[in-house]
């Protein structure tokens, strides 16, 4: 394009055709300018990320790309109801995560009867493709899954002296579900989402990448059939 947009800048070709020209540098400009403004875009800003499982079905479908703002959690904190892109505190070969956030520092979560209960209020989930199998609670410093606690060396479990309350989501801290509960890999296996920093425990607080919420998901942007904003 910036090709075309040179030749039909030449000399002898502006003489030839000047009319024709002028229309055609300006449509060129636009599309120049507009290549230029997505490209900062893609490469700054969104970020295009294909979904490889099930576990936020329904809301996401194996084979959606859905768009991230990398800069959403520059500008302010993460939210209940978020749809985060973040490192897992987990193996996984390079490949981020998207979970829905469920908990924030501060939040008491609990999971019982097939209903999610953040700050002694059940939440109202119409997302959720069927109520969750297993019960949790946070409680004791620890994350306890059918009454047991999740163990910190396969578990992103913080030590003591990072939880503000022995029953509250610590600092720095997410618990992340996926929307199809029973066939997700999150919180309610491999402990918190985390912030920043080095992990505070599970097989990566040694070695590893470091925690990192990528970005918020805000659209569905492929296929075209599927296409919306995505909501809290």
């Amino acid at each position: 394009m910036a090709i075309a947009r040179l030749t039909v800048s030449a000399r002898p070709v502006v003489r030839a055709y000047p009319q024709s020209t002028a229309l055609l540098r300006s449509y060129l400009d636009a599309f120049i300018a507009t290549g230029l403004v997505a490209l900062f875009l893609v490469t700054f800003v969104l970020e295009p990320f294909y979904i490889p499982s099930v576990s936020m079905v329904p809301t996401l479908q194996v084979g959606d790309v859905v768009l991230v703002d990398e800069i959403a959690y520059r500008l302010h904190p993460p939210a209940r109801g978020d749809i985060a892109l973040f490192t897992p505190p987990i193996p996984s070969g390079g490949t981020q995560y998207v979970k829905r956030i469920i908990g924030i520092p501060g939040d008491r979560i609990k999971i019982a009867g097939g209903v999610v209960y953040r700050n002694g209020a059940a939440l109202y989930e119409p997302y959720e493709n069927q109520p969750p199998s297993y019960t949790l609670s946070i409680r004791d410093y620890g994350i306890y899954v059918n009454g047991a606690a999740l163990d910190p060396r396969r578990a992103n479990i913080p030590p003591r002296a990072a939880w503000q309350s022995a029953d509250r989501v610590p600092d720095n801290c997410y618990f992340v579900l996926g929307d199809n509960r029973n066939y997700s890999d999150d919180s309610h296996e491999w402990g918190f989402a985390q912030g920043r920093g080095a992990f505070f425990a599970g097989p990566l607080a040694a070695k590893g990448p470091r925690a990192a919420l990528g970005g918020r998901g805000f659209l569905v942007l492929w296929p075209l059939r599927r296409m919306r904003l995505l909501g809290g």
